[in-house]
């Protein structure tokens, strides 16, 4: 299947508030993650082609559930509420961190994690925190580094080199976790995360068919 063909076609199946209301496991997942107002919805509908398909707010903090999203070859793409806004009541912040805990660390089709960052505010606390729940795991982890066209080129180069030299320190294996510049704005770096995405989705090398799932 060519890169460019990974996220398009994606239709909404299903929003879930627990754990347990989850659809099977039969089929690859690839899970969105974020801090609040980081730009994930923008950057789902960038890379779909689609420009509703992730409800943009201008609340943070406003998605509370998991929205799960059917791509054209089975496998779903699943929007996890952003994470951090603090002026979220505390019972559902705790209601959320875990729905995200639980779904990141138990979920046995889950094969990798887009994680969102703002570019200008790159591996907050919370970030870190997320790093550290599904690293462990041995999965990939990729990072959009959103809203790049707000920096100078040289200013996201800065960044995005700053980065690269942190994130190892979550890694439990080398090349885990990658990382990119993104602009939804700019439609930038649709490619780069597109071919990412393609290799998680790919059959391994000497394979024609894709690993059973656990």
């Amino acid at each position: 299947m060519p890169a460019a063909s990974v996220f398009r076609h994606a239709h909404f199946e299903i929003s879930i508030a627990r754990p347990q209301d989850l659809p099977p496991p039969d089929a690859a997942e690839i899970a969105f993650a974020g801090r609040s107002n980081a730009g994930k919805s923008s950057a789902i509908n960038t890379l779909v082609g689609h420009t509703r398909l992730a409800f943009v707010s201008k609340t943070p903090g406003r998605t509370q559930l998991i929205n799960i999203f059917r791509m054209r070859d089975g496998a779903a793409l699943v929007d996890l509420p952003g994470y951090g806004y603090a002026e979220v009541p505390e019972t559902v912040r705790k209601q959320w961190v875990r729905l995200l805990e639980s779904y990141l660390t138990k979920r046995k089709s889950l094969i990798g994690l887009i994680l969102i960052m703002d570019s200008r505010h790159p591996l907050t606390p919370l970030d870190q925190q997320m790093l550290g729940w599904f690293a462990p795991s041995g999965r990939p982890i990729h990072v959009l580094l959103t809203k790049s066209d707000k920096l100078t080129r040289s200013a996201g180069a800065q960044v995005l080199a700053a980065v690269k030299r942190q994130l190892p320190e979550w890694e439990v294996m080398p090349g885990q976790i990658t990382v990119q510049l993104f602009s939804s704005l700019k439609k930038s770096g649709i490619e780069e995360a597109e071919s990412v995405v393609a290799g998680w989705l790919a059959p391994p090398q000497g394979s024609s068919e894709p690993e059973a799932l656990e």
